[in-house]
């Protein structure tokens, strides 16, 4: 099939990423029509999601394609922020992102493109695949500061086969520099930034409208308390801010929290940021792993992150003798960042082949 004969639909947020994914696969000769997915937001956030729908239905009419909007706002409820408010609830620190890209724009997106005459569908994501074999392979974006792999670890060969990531092989200047050639009406906009259904509320306040949060301790290393903090619940392991430490003295540097007790709603906090590198290892139980094309072999080594952006450190992977359905995965110098709830997701040199959910108290120094 040439490119003038698919029909590709593309998810359009209002951002420059995505309205030059856009002009790139119009130019390419593709037949594009830009979406427009409408995602949920409280009643008590500010709405924002209109002001993003008119730059991306701007964006449309001046590249000449088809508009339209996929109302995905009761399914982004359901399975991203119920899920979210679950999990901390639980006292785990889950990833929105990875979720709204596995749900959303992959799963519901992806199916209602293809029910609707779409060939594939493409996102600005900062991402790259290749397909060998009839396998689909997830590569990082060229653009190491951007690459959003991260979040993609959950694709399956049928979301890889379907979908198009037009600006995973450019950096950010030049996604910008092509976004002024084609004359986009969103070429200087900034960045979005946080999870997109809180609006420009906190956390916090997000947060409060949902879980009853009580005042609770800080503790120190040795269990005495030195301060006092909003609710437990609102806390993720390497935090700074947010909590009230009396005890400090003009040398004292920064704290963070190292800890926290939900029963107890108890934080405990330290000097030593529990993000440094460690010259011991550390190993990390996984739940809910998915592969994208091969499954990791033990006593092979791979590199694994434990959060956007954080670098790459060496691993190794082998599934858990006491429980088959999870895998331990073991850094053995320089690991940080393994917070409950999030993702570790593994690499082979710049290929993301997958990853899985980080659990509970067995996350620790051997």
């Amino acid at each position: 099939m040439s490119k003038a004969k698919k029909t590709v639909y593309v998810g359009m947020s209002g951002g420059v990423d995505s309205s030059v994914s856009a002009a790139l696969l119009k130019d390419a000769g593709y037949s594009v029509v830009g979406v427009f997915i409408k995602p949920w937001q409280p009643d008590f956030v500010p709405c924002t999601w209109r002001d993003e729908r008119n730059d991306a239905q701007r964006v449309a009419a001046h590249l000449g394609i088809p508009f339209r909007t996929l109302d995905a706002s009761e399914e982004y409820r359901r399975s991203v922020a119920d899920i979210f408010i679950r999990e901390y609830t639980a006292g785990r620190t889950p990833n929105p992102d990875v979720l709204c890209n596995q749900v959303i724009k992959f799963g519901v997106f992806l199916d209602w493109a293809l029910q609707n005459g779409a060939d594939m569908i493409a996102t600005g994501h900062y991402a790259r695949t290749i397909r060998e074999n009839d396998i689909n392979t997830l590569h990082a974006g060229i653009d190491t500061e951007k690459d959003q792999t991260y979040f993609l670890w959950t694709l399956t060969q049928h979301q890889l086969t379907h979908s198009l990531f037009p600006v995973g092989g450019m950096t950010k200047m030049k996604v910008r520099e092509e976004a002024r050639r084609f004359g986009l009406p969103v070429a200087e906009k900034k960045d979005s930034q946080g999870i997109c259904f809180l609006g420009e509320i906190s956390m916090k306040d997000f947060l409060s409208h949902h879980i009853r949060l009580e005042k609770g301790d800080v503790l120190n290393e040795q269990g005495e308390i030195i301060g006092t903090h909003d609710g437990a619940l609102l806390y993720t392991i390497g935090e700074r801010r947010g909590f009230t430490v009396a005890a400090k003295t003009p040398t004292s540097g920064p704290h963070f929290v190292v800890a926290k007790n939900i029963e107890t709603n108890t934080i405990t906090v330290s000097e030593l940021s529990p993000h440094e590198p460690s010259a011991n290892p550390l190993s990390v139980f996984i739940e809910h792993a998915h592969w994208i094309a091969t499954v990791p072999q033990e006593g092979q080594q791979y590199s694994v992150r434990f959060r956007y952006r954080q670098p790459l450190m060496p691993c190794t992977i082998a599934r858990d003798k006491k429980d088959p359905h999870r895998y331990v995965v073991t850094v053995p110098i320089g690991a940080s960042g393994a917070v409950e709830g999030q993702s570790a997701v593994l690499y082979e040199n710049d290929t993301c082949i997958g990853g899985g959910v980080i659990t509970s108290e067995e996350v620790g120094r051997k």
